[in-house]
């Protein structure tokens, strides 16, 4: 049984596939491409498979990272070219290796977005974007396992960025695990006070993983 990581994207109309139908979705690839995967024993059987840090539907990434089990003497020669054939427009894997480092090595996450206002940004909206962020503390509601509580996601914030234009483009490098923050996390700290500044529609992806020291993570 050979333990294999892939590195794939998810871009596209692909971002709006859920996590559980990600995984059928490449195990069904897998399978039409010939690569045979190990199963659990038992009364219901399932392929050894997991996912790095899930992705909220709607969200991109050019980072994605799944461990799989292939049967024994499977080989990972040609994986990424042959899975990718099987898989639907906007999902791509990129390589497939045998992992040395375990997904909860994973400390940072790099994510990218881009906020649209109906009637254009707010006068010194990327200004007052950094401001809103440089705070001591920038206090959230966000739903845990144990229900919806208060969080202040300041300190889980390595950096963040914002450009002006047409339209706003953010930078971040924020936590992701323990606690993990995401873009819903940024988009409600615009509240309140801070309401002129939540745009109509915003767009976001993930664009890197990282370790605590900052390392990229593979």
């Amino acid at each position: 049984m050979t333990k294999t990581r892939l590195r794939y994207s998810k871009t596209g109309k692909a971002k709006y596939i859920s996590h559980l139908d990600l995984m059928a979705t490449v195990r069904r690839a897998l399978l039409r491409a010939g690569i045979a995967l190990k199963y659990s024993e038992g009364f219901n059987p399932h392929p050894y498979m997991s996912v790095a840090l899930p992705l909220s539907v709607g969200c991109g990434s050019a980072c994605e990272l799944m461990d799989i089990r292939l049967d024994d003497g499977g080989r990972a020669d040609g994986l990424p070219g042959l899975v990718t054939a099987k898989l639907p427009e906007g999902i791509e894997v990129f390589e497939a290796y045998a992992p040395t480092r375990k997904f909860s090595e994973i400390a940072w996450v790099g994510i990218g977005g881009t906020f649209h206002y109906d009637g254009g940004p707010p006068a010194n909206a990327a200004r007052r974007l950094a401001e809103r962020f440089a705070a001591e503390a920038v206090v959230v509601s966000k739903r845990t396992k144990r229900g919806v509580s208060d969080i202040d996601i300041a300190p889980h914030i390595r950096d963040i960025g914002f450009s002006g234009g047409d339209a706003i483009r953010m930078t971040a490098r924020v936590s992701a695990q323990t606690p993990s923050i995401n873009p819903d996390d940024i988009l409600n700290a615009l509240g309140g006070a801070f309401e002129a500044l939540k745009p109509d529609f915003a767009t976001f992806a993930r664009t890197e993983l990282y370790d605590a020291n900052m390392k990229i993570f593979r």
